[in-house]
């Protein structure tokens, strides 16, 4: 009533599935380069380059299940772990530049295990490392060798950086928009239950208070108490789950008329088409259209007569609420204020909100009719037919 961001949303980390990517590249590149050099070196010099390339792959395996772990962990554990691998890696392409294309790797877990200026030391570190081995590899001539991890290294930081500042800033509108629909959602409510039922109160007290002692004044304070109390249970419906009572279970127009004759006495709900059930989201909105309009009618329409119409199509439901009242002119209603004028705008984006339309046919002296339709997932048992 439900982007994939980073699985640590707050700092924008990159994505698992990215790392998994990241990672399997790395143990790629890793055998292709120790095959490069097995092939093009000597076996004196292969034994502790490759066992200095095996140490690399196995702190960088105890790093990323670290930092993939890190949420949960009270302190950095894998700090040491990825300070280790990055020694140790500068090491092995200073002295083997075969391996340089692995810096990719290395340079996105840095940044990936490490947060603020330590991912900044850690990638720089790898980037100059890199450029040393590729320098060396030269024979200490070619200076593109040595400025390219460099330039290569600034340039996947300020994207790295920009991303991260992207993924927060969608995260932060994400949040407001989250917390502006929730409010939209929760005066909704406030205003079909609370504000109603208390306007009604109202003015059954102040008939009582012109009439009384006589019986009818009597009548109106216990209808007034009555409304007092479900809006009491209202109130705490809200805060806890903001169910309405008797949505979940039971008749749909039975509570329809339940929900109506807290507001008109004399409603009446008929139902037409063959009944089915609804999903729960869908009552809702139903219950309480029919609670604001009954408010309305109660509060401004002055009606002889009202009924509520319930109405099952194969693909919709539709929603009638109609009263002789005094009507108004539906193009001349003032903006929501503090004095009033959310019902029908509440009315409207409820219904909206699942798809579906909501009219207003009224006019002077001519009565009201607010005509709702919802849409439906097609009954299967009807298919075909």
């Amino acid at each position: 009533m439900p982007l994939a961001l980073p699985r640590t949303a707050p700092s924008g980390r990159i994505d698992g599935r990215i790392d998994a990517v990241v990672h399997l590249g790395f143990a790629v590149l890793m055998v292709a380069s120790a095959v490069r050099y097995v092939m093009r070196h000597s076996p004196a010099d292969n034994l502790w380059t490759v066992a200095l390339a095996a140490a690399v792959c196995a702190l960088y395996a105890v790093t990323a299940v670290l930092a993939h772990r890190r949420a949960a962990q009270r302190r950095p554990l894998w700090i040491p772990w990825m300070a280790a691998l990055v020694v140790a890696w500068a090491a092995l392409v200073i002295v083997a530049p075969s391996f340089a294309w692995c810096s990719f790797a290395i340079f996105f877990l840095t940044r990936t295990a490490f947060r603020g200026w330590a991912g900044y030391v850690a990638g720089g570190a790898t980037a100059a490392a890199t450029a040393v081995g590729l320098f060396r590899m030269s024979d200490w001539t070619d200076v593109a060798m040595l400025l390219g991890p460099l330039a290569a290294g600034a340039l996947l930081t300020l994207i790295y950086d920009k991303i991260e500042r992207d993924q927060e800033r969608l995260a932060a509108s994400e949040r407001a928009a989250g917390i502006a629909t929730e409010r939209e959602r929760v005066s909704r409510e406030i205003h079909d239950t609370v504000t109603q039922g208390l306007a009604s109160s109202l003015l059954l007290l102040e008939a009582a208070q012109r009439s009384w002692p006589a019986k009818a004044a009597q009548d109106d304070v216990r209808h007034a108490t009555d409304l007092l109390r479900r809006n009491l249970a209202d109130t705490r419906s809200l805060v806890h789950e903001l169910s309405a009572p008797g949505l979940e279970s039971g008749p749909l127009p039975e509570a329809l008329e339940h929900a109506a004759r807290q507001h008109v006495d004399s409603i009446r709900v008929q139902v037409t088409g063959e009944a089915r059930q609804l999903p729960p989201e869908v009552r809702h909105t139903l219950l309480r259209v029919t609670q604001s309009a009954a408010a309305n009618i109660n509060l401004h329409a002055h009606a002889d007569h009202a009924s509520v119409t319930l109405g099952y199509l194969p693909d919709a439901v539709t929603l009638d609420v109609f009263d002789d009242g005094r009507g108004f002119d539906p193009g001349a209603v003032p903006p929501p204020s503090e004095a009033g004028g959310y019902g029908l705008r509440a009315m409207r984006q409820r219904v909206e909100q699942l798809g579906g339309e909501l009219s207003v046919e009224s006019s002077p002296g001519e009565g009201t009719i607010i005509a709702a339709q919802l849409p439906l997932p097609v009954d299967p048992s009807k298919e075909g037919l």
